[in-house]
């Protein structure tokens, strides 16, 4: 598995030194792992997904206007 470095700051490293029980890259694999999927189910979004998803919310905010309204 290749290693990779990342530069979290002093500020950062100290408080995680705090805490030498947490694996740090492990937390590290998994949140970047997560934002992947994360990025995985937005490229899978077709067109008319998105389109679909823009109408719900314009749509929901047209009724909290009207309700607001009332």
């Amino acid at each position: 598995m290749p290693t990779i470095t990342v530069n979290v700051g002093d500020d950062l490293k100290e408080r995680m030194e705090r805490h030498p029980e947490i694996n740090w890259s492990e937390v590290t694999r998994q949140a970047i792992e997560e934002k992947i999927d994360a990025l995985g189910v937005l490229d899978e979004l077709t067109e008319s997904d998105v389109q679909e998803i823009t109408e719900r919310i314009n749509g929901s905010e047209h009724n909290h206007v009207d309700e607001e309204s009332a």
